[in-house]
């Protein structure tokens, strides 16, 4: 087994720490991920076993219903504002976390890409990642 995944919020209030490899590591051109990261994409990696998932302190949540009718919880640190992780009410045994929460940002590798049909041309991404036009199929 690898190194565990770990990081948290800006100013060290929310923290994680994740034994597992994540599922999928990928950017999302969508428009929420869009104006929660501030710029072009959201990038994240997602890990199966939530149960495994170690948070420390107390994060605020903010649920979004998703194009697909399905609800998405944002959880994010009410001291400094930083978005940590995802949850979602329809897969809930996946975590998802911001790549650059992470202690390690560089261990993050993007694989592929959503929603690119809604991504800007100054938004630059690999075009040689796997690309769907919304949400691939689970």
């Amino acid at each position: 087994m690898s190194e565990a995944y770990t990081g948290g919020c800006a100013c060290g209030a929310v923290r994680y720490e994740i034994p597992a490899e994540p599922m999928v590591m990928a950017d999302c051109q969508c428009r929420d991920c869009q104006r929660r990261s501030g710029t072009g994409h959201g990038s994240y990696l997602t890990f199966a076993g939530r149960k495994d998932v170690k948070i420390s302190g107390r994060a605020t949540h903010w649920d979004l219903v998703a194009d697909s009718g399905n609800v998405k919880t944002h959880a994010f640190c009410p001291v400094c504002g930083t978005p940590v992780y995802l949850t979602f009410s329809f897969m809930p045994d996946l975590f998802t976390v911001h790549a650059a929460s992470l202690d390690e940002p560089d261990r993050y590798s993007p694989q592929m890409v959503f929603y690119k049909a809604r991504g800007h041309a100054w938004d630059f991404i690999d075009p040689t990642l796997t690309a769907f036009e919304r949400m691939p199929p689970a």
